[in-house]
């Protein structure tokens, strides 16, 4: 009889275990849960890397080596009397089930439900859970203080948007916040051109642009937001793309006997535009 996922589970329980343990290995002796922090993060990227690639065997490997962080992470917290894995998974199992009554608690008008309103009543139950927490004089807690402040700038901005937005304080339509990125671009344009006209370049006070930078950035991703576009996806394609062009554009130059440095500006951009209209 083939192995079920739980029993290939607890196998991988029972090496994490045996490699903590006081005849395991020294250096997974060693680690602690804040130690494991970067690792944590490298697979996680990993993970991302190997979705991006469209391979499934790397995939298959990543999303191991994600798993086996959250064993040995869950491994420590066990040995310190915090939780365990299986404590971990049940938290997981009923916040599902909690998450999705129009599976688990099927009422009438939940056989048309739109993959839209699912995720309007998944903000709305996380919002509602989140207030019901705060009320915990132990756990207190507020609409956005579970953001990560660890996140990637631009997902935490979407993440804390969207938190903002389940508790009805967001613009009403995309347009709206459009106007609000020409907005932050106009109050930019005017502290670049403030910068020009006191020091003749932009090498003065930044504090004031980087401040209206950070502003833009923001309006853009609730903008990401809005569209369902989930931001650092879409940035990650961008630059591979940026990454793919300027390739071909430097090759282009290396073919004639050329280096980038030698060539002018427009030289560059005639180029470009070449490469782009190829790709």
């Amino acid at each position: 009889m083939a192995e079920t996922a739980g029993t290939r589970f607890d196998r991988l329980v029972a090496i994490m275990r045996a490699l903590r343990a006081p005849d395991g290995c020294p250096w997974d002796r060693e680690q602690t849960v804040a130690s494991l922090r970067p690792f944590v993060l490298e697979e996680t990227y990993e993970v991302l890397e190997a979705i991006e690639s469209g391979s499934p065997a790397s995939l298959r490997e990543e999303l191991g080596d994600y798993l086996y962080e959250a064993v040995f992470v869950a491994q420590i917290s066990e040995e310190a009397g915090h939780f365990s894995i299986a404590d971990a998974i049940d938290a997981i199992c009923d916040k599902l089930v909690r998450r999705h009554p129009h599976v688990f608690a099927r009422q009438e008008g939940d056989a048309g439900i739109t993959s839209g309103q699912v995720i309007e009543r998944w903000e709305t139950m996380k919002a509602r859970e989140r207030v019901q927490e705060g009320r915990d004089p132990a756990r207190p807690k507020t609409t956005l203080s579970g953001v990560p402040k660890t996140l990637p700038s631009l997902l935490r901005a979407y993440e804390v948007s969207a938190r903002a937005a389940a508790v009805g304080f967001d613009w009403a339509r995309a347009g709206d916040v459009l106007d609000k990125i020409e907005e932050e671009v106009a109050e930019l344009r005017h502290e670049i051109e403030t910068l020009r006209l006191r020091s003749g370049q932009a090498d003065g006070d930044l504090s004031r642009a980087e401040e209206e930078m950070g502003d833009l950035l923001f309006a853009i991703a609730n903008l990401s937001r809005k569209l369902g576009i989930e931001p650092e996806a879409a940035l990650r394609r961008a630059t591979d793309k940026f990454t793919r062009r300027f390739d071909a554009l430097e090759r282009g130059f290396t073919a004639r006997g050329r280096a980038l440095p030698d060539a002018t500006l427009q030289e560059m951009e005639d180029e470009w535009q070449r490469i782009k209209e190829r790709s």
